[in-house]
C-alpha cells in the first residue's frame, strides 16, 4: 500500500465490528466535525473538529482496517460517519482512494453537507444519505443548514450511479406523520439504485451529553419516538 502524504484527520471513535452502518461486518470510523446542528443529534461530541479524540494519518488508519478484513466476508468492509465525514474531505478521499487500493469495500454515512465531493463518490461502493428533511424552511429548521446542499449531493450519486440506503429520523411533533411519510416517499420516488429505505425513531440517548457539554438540549421535553407507530410509518412508506 502506497503512503499518503495527507495530514492527519481527526478521528472521534471507531467501531470495529459494526452491524447497521452497512452490508455485513464493517470498520467504522466516526470522524469529527459536522456543520450541522440538528435537533435530534446525539453525537454533539462530534461537530467540533478541533476536539477530536485520535489523529491519523491515511495510512494508518487504513492499516488499523486492514487487520479487521477477514471479519469482513463478502459483504463487510469500512463506513466512514460522523459527525460528517464530508467535512474532512481531503482525508476522507484519501482513505477511500487506499481502500479501494486494498479492495475493501467503502460507504459513507452523510448528510451530503457540503460541496464540492464529486471525486469521494468515486471510491464509494455505497452511500448511506441521512435525508434531514425534503422542504427548506424544514431542512432548516431541523439542521441550521442548506437543503440544496444535500441535494445537490444527492444528485451526484445520481449522476455517479451509486447504490444508497436512505435513512429519516423520526422525531415525535415534528415529523412523525402520515403526511411527512407521503412527502418523503414521493420526495424519494424518482431516485434509483435505492436498496433500503429506513425511518429511525428518535431516542433520547444523547441528553446526558449536552448536560456534560454544557450544550442546550433543544427537545429535553420530548419523549423518545414509539417503536410500534414509527414501524406503521415504516409499512406505510413501503407501501406500492
Amino acid at each position: 500500500m502506497k503512503k499518503s502524504n495527507v495530514k492527519k484527520g481527526k478521528i472521534n471513535s471507531i467501531e470495529t465490528m459494526g452491524l447497521v452502518d452497512g452490508p455485513g461486518i464493517r470498520f467504522v470510523v466516526f470522524l469529527q466535525g459536522c456543520p450541522l446542528r440538528c435537533k435530534y443529534c446525539h453525537n454533539p461530541e462530534t461537530w467540533d473538529l478541533k476536539k477530536g479524540n485520535v489523529e491519523l494519518t491515511p495510512t494508518e488508519l487504513v492499516e488499523k482496517i486492514k487487520r479487521y478484513r477477514n471479519y469482513f466476508g463478502e459483504d463487510g468492509g469500512v463506513t466512514f460517519s460522523g459527525g460528517e465525514p464530508l467535512y474532512q474531505k481531503e482525508f476522507l478521499l484519501e482513505c477511500l482512494k487506499l481502500c479501494k487500493q486494498e479492495k475493501i469495500n467503502t460507504a459513507i454515512d452523510t448528510a451530503g453537507s457540503r460541496l464540492d465531493c464529486d471525486d469521494i463518490l468515486d471510491y464509494v461502493d455505497l452511500v448511506i444519505f441521512d435525508i434531514k428533511a425534503y422542504t427548506k424552511n424544514q431542512y432548516f429548521d431541523i439542521t441550521k443548514g442548506n437543503l440544496d446542499i444535500s441535494l445537490k449531493f444527492l444528485y451526484n450519486c445520481q449522476i455517479k450511479n451509486k447504490k444508497m440506503w436512505l435513512r429519516t429520523v423520526i422525531v415525535p411533533g415534528i415529523n412523525d406523520t402520515e403526511e411527512f411519510v407521503f412527502g418523503l416517499k414521493n420526495f424519494i420516488k424518482g431516485l434509483k439504485n435505492i436498496e433500503k429505505v429506513e425511518l429511525l425513531p428518535y431516542q433520547t440517548l444523547g441528553i446526558e451529553k449536552y448536560k456534560k457539554l454544557n450544550i442546550p438540549y433543544i427537545l429535553k421535553d420530548v419523549e423518545a419516538m414509539d417503536i410500534k407507530k414509527c414501524q406503521d410509518l415504516q409499512k406505510l412508506l413501503e407501501e406500492k
